[in-house]
């Protein structure tokens, strides 16, 4: 039985789960105002392992996010998971952010766009068909009015940029999936499981989160 430790801090969402064969045996997840991932992870992490009656000696394999979304998050979750894999020896499984907030909902028709909040009007964003198979890679975007044209509705939008995206996506094809905020270490299971089972492993010592972006530092006026 694999047991595998999923870690999801690419947004406000600092998010953990335990799974098995790719289904979650528990989870825990706290999205607040300001970052704490930095107090939080390995509070959640150290509490799934009492609660679950399992050790990390138990554990076979650390899933982590791999991005794209706040620089601060992925780098606390990206650190939190290779720092394990070192100490237990175990292999480092990294995971698409897109993937995993797309995989929160399920469409009769039509595409799925998940997007993270990024700077002013931009998004990192995807586009995904109702199978969930990526079908547009993830890019950092301007949202306009002709985002998106080319496609013809439905279009589900999910993610935390519904507010700014209302603004300009105003065409009826637009649903706004509105309970859908963050993605979450609970759809990374079943994914994480299939890379698992394929060996499709990344190395823990060249291992980087994909940004898309530069960081920037921004100074106070």
């Amino acid at each position: 039985m694999a047991y595998i430790l999923n870690i999801e801090t690419s947004t406000k969402n600092c998010s953990v789960a335990l799974a098995s064969e790719g289904k979650v045996i528990l989870s825990k997840e706290i999205a607040e105002m300001g970052y704490s991932h930095a107090e939080k992870l390995h509070v959640f992490l150290d509490e799934l392992l009492k609660e679950s009656e399992l050790g990390f000696k138990d554990i076979n394999a650390i899933a982590v996010s791999q991005g794209p979304g706040s620089y601060t998050g992925l780098r606390i979750g990206v650190s939190a998971a290779k720092g394990l894999c070192y100490a237990l020896d175990i292999p480092l499984i990294a995971v698409d952010t897109m993937q995993i907030l797309a995989n929160q909902v399920t469409v009769e028709e039509g595409i799925i766009i998940p997007m993270i909040d990024a700077r002013r009007m931009e998004v990192f964003s995807a586009i995904f068909d109702k199978n969930h198979f990526k079908i547009r890679e993830t890019k950092a975007e301007i949202l306009e009015e002709d985002s998106f044209s080319i496609n013809n509705g439905p279009i589900y939008i999910i993610g935390d940029c519904a507010a700014k995206a209302k603004t300009v996506l105003t065409h009826e094809k637009f649903v706004f999936l509105e309970n859908h905020i963050f993605p979450s270490a609970k759809e990374m299971a079943t994914l994480s499981y299939r890379l698992f089972e394929h060996n499709n492993l990344v190395d823990v010592a060249y291992f980087e989160p994909f940004y898309l972006k530069d960081f920037m530092l921004t100074q106070k006026s």
